[in-house]
């Protein structure tokens, strides 16, 4: 089960669809508050997650995903690349940090890989 989270509608409700199309069980939230309490309700392997958002910004989010939901992985998603980012993102658990553009493929790639992985960064 993949939950994606991220601010921009029309990105997420396009990756959630494709998501579904290839046969993963998938749902979308809109900020960092609807996906802890979605993930308070339900379990999920793989979070993508937007670093830049209103709110609750995903650092914060992944903060609280690491304290409430540790088996969880975690690939942040942003289209602000920073180095400092990228880094308090893996120093905090995320499995992988994808950078906007990026290709539906390459977001499959990694979703795959963290699930048959664990949530710190692990192989398949």
């Amino acid at each position: 089960r993949v939950l994606v989270v991220d601010d921009e509608e029309d990105f997420l409700e396009a990756l959630v669809a494709r998501l579904e199309l290839r046969g993963m069980d998938a749902c979308g939230v809109t900020s960092g508050d609807e996906a802890l309490e979605t993930m308070a309700e339900r379990s999920f392997d793989v979070v993508v997650l937007d670093i830049k958002m209103p709110g609750m910004d995903g650092i914060d989010v992944l903060r609280a995903i690491r304290r409430e939901h540790a088996g969880t992985a975690v690939l942040v998603l942003t289209g602000h690349a920073s180095q400092e980012l990228s880094e308090e993102g893996r120093s905090l658990g995320a499995f992988d940090y994808l950078i906007k553009p990026v290709k539906l493929e390459k977001i499959l790639e990694r979703i795959v890989a963290a699930a048959g992985g664990d949530a710190n960064g692990g192989g398949a």
